[in-house]
Formats: structure tokens, C-alpha cells, sequence
């Protein structure tokens, strides 16, 4: 898949769990950034406008991990990509590197 039909497979999921993304210009030392908030209640993904497309499939990816996929349909590669985030991020939360199965 290419970065942009990625990006916008992400962003068709983040919908169904009910995560508005959205684009913002963004300037100064936010530039080039994003990620995941609460905004009145309700989950955001911000994303700079200027971020190329693999970098927002990167920002859904580890934003998307953090929720219940398992009911949204996804891409083998884009499920296993999800799932190797939240590993490394388990990992990362308990200091030790995850156990192969």
C-alpha cells in the first residue's frame, strides 16, 4: 500500500472508534508535530498540515494502539504494525524487552 491510501485506511479506523483527526497548520517549535488528546470529551489525533503522509500513518499507528481494534477492520500489515506498537510500548512501560512467543 502506499503511504497516503495507509494514511487514509488509519484514518477511516480512527472514525470508527470514534477519533476525530484533524489537520492543523502548525508553526514554531510544533511544527512538523502531532499526536493523540482529549479535546471536551473527545478523542483528537492533531496532525500538522505540512506532515508527509508516512509520517501521519505513523501518528495514527501509535495512536490507534492504544485502542480496541479488534472489532475495526484492518489490513493485515496495518494490524500487525498496531500490534508490534503496542508490544514496544508495553515493553518500554515495564523496562524489559517483550518475550517472543
Amino acid at each position: 500500500m502506499k503511504p497516503e491510501q495507509i494514511t487514509e485506511t488509519l484514518e477511516q479506523a480512527a472514525a470508527q472508534l470514534g477519533i476525530r483527526v484533524r489537520y492543523e497548520t502548525m508553526t514554531g517549535d510544533t511544527a512538523g508535530g502531532g499526536g493523540l488528546c482529549k479535546v471536551r470529551g473527545e478523542w483528537c489525533l492533531i496532525v500538522d498540515r505540512k506532515t508527509p503522509a508516512a509520517e501521519r500513518a505513523a501518528l495514527l499507528i501509535d495512536a490507534l494502539a492504544g485502542f480496541d481494534t479488534d472489532g475495526v477492520f484492518l489490513p493485515p500489515q496495518l494490524r500487525e504494525a498496531i500490534a508490534t506498537k503496542r508490544a514496544r510500548s508495553a515493553a518500554a512501560d515495564t523496562g524489559s524487552a517483550p518475550t517472543p512467543l
